[in-house]
């Protein structure tokens, strides 16, 4: 399952709203599930779609301390897979046929990019809402446990009174890479604990 994470004042709704107002169109059908800080997209072809093969995607959104996850599951691709094998099956037995099945080609060929558009339009979302991928505001800062001052990410000592600050110094999962703040037992990314 693929997930990134964009940090900053982003919420779930503000990127399943994204995803439905996109793809809620043509052979396309959305739905949403869920509320709050746990949601769910799926999107999929309809039932009985114009041109083109079947395919269906879900995208869950949960909100995390500084922003949120998105995790895309595996594509259904079988029902495309399936039209372009008819489409060339038909093109073999008489090439004129291929002019009879261009708009299941083109409509297959956009199915088959769906994973990235979907990134694409998250990706948006993300940036016109003032979050990406950079670390938030919470992990760009450490407080010296001495004198409570917040200090850049990275001082091997405080900036104002000279303590050392290797502790506070922010940590990564072994799991999955996320940038951990001090004293954080699980991982707000995979959920795994911290060593």
């Amino acid at each position: 399952m693929d997930q990134r994470i964009y940090h900053g004042d982003i919420s779930p709704e503000d990127i399943a709203r994204s995803l439905v107002a996109h793809f809620h169109r043509g052979n396309l059908i959305v739905q949403q599930i869920g509320e709050g800080d746990r949601l769910a997209v799926q999107i999929a072809t309809s039932s009985r779609p114009a041109s083109g093969g079947q395919t269906a995607l879900s995208v869950n959104i949960q909100k995390v301390p500084d922003g949120v996850i998105c995790q895309m599951g595996t594509q259904a691709w079988m029902g495309v897979a399936a039209s372009l094998g008819m489409t060339a099956l038909f093109a073999w037995h008489n090439p004129f046929n291929i002019l009879h099945r261009l708009d299941d080609i083109a409509q297959d060929v956009e199915n088959l990019q769906l994973v990235e558009e979907v990134w694409s339009v998250i990706g948006n979302a993300a940036r016109s809402a003032g979050a990406g991928h950079q670390l938030s505001e919470r992990l760009r800062r450490m407080v010296c446990s001495y004198c409570l001052t917040a200090n850049p990410v990275g001082e091997s000592r405080c900036i104002a009174c000279g303590a050392p600050l290797g502790e506070e110094q922010p940590d990564t999962c072994r799991s999955c890479g996320y940038v951990l703040a001090h004293g954080e037992r699980t991982c707000p990314n995979c959920g795994k604990p911290v060593r």
